[in-house]
């Protein structure tokens, strides 16, 4: 029978601060989506209160809120997934290293979601003003890089 010292591994809850990965995930994705989303209200207005609520057949300032935060919420433990496993788990630790990730993630989620997919949902839910895929917007890059960073250093900060 194998022996095993607290020191032999490491867990989801073995940090300073005791807050599980998904937990700072969602902690991270609410402040990184607050942060973006403020941006989103004042640069990129349609955007929050037409093209994001409409993705679930929505409208209004206040659906486009509540659909990105909950959307930030979620991508922010997926995130925290990402960044709990394998070789990434020692660079999530230290707030720089965290937000480098974060803003890495940002830029991913940029390309795949922003560019791509959202124009292909808007698209087929008949949304007037779907842009053209690939939309490569790039204050829309700035949002999401905003997005992950503040994810990513808040993450990092509460593990």
């Amino acid at each position: 029978m194998a022996q095993e010292t607290a020191t032999d591994r490491r867990t989801d809850t073995d940090t300073a601060r005791g807050l599980e990965a998904w937990q700072a995930g969602v902690v991270g994705g609410i402040a990184g989506g607050f942060a973006m989303g403020i941006m989103l209200t004042m640069q990129m207005t349609p955007v929050i209160e037409n093209a994001i609520p409409a993705l679930w057949g929505l409208s209004g300032g206040l659906a486009g809120w509540v659909v990105h935060m909950s959307n930030s919420a979620v991508l922010g433990v997926v995130f925290a997934a990402i960044a709990s496993a394998g070789a990434l788990r020692e660079y999530s630790d230290s707030v720089g290293t965290g937000t480098a990730l974060g803003v890495a993630y940002g830029v991913v989620l940029w390309v795949v979601l922003a560019a791509v997919v959202m124009p292909i949902w808007l698209d087929a839910v008949g949304f007037p003003m779907a842009p053209a895929v690939p939309n490569f917007n790039p204050l829309s890059l700035v949002g999401h890089v905003v997005y992950g960073g503040v994810l990513g250093a808040t993450y990092a900060a509460l593990r």
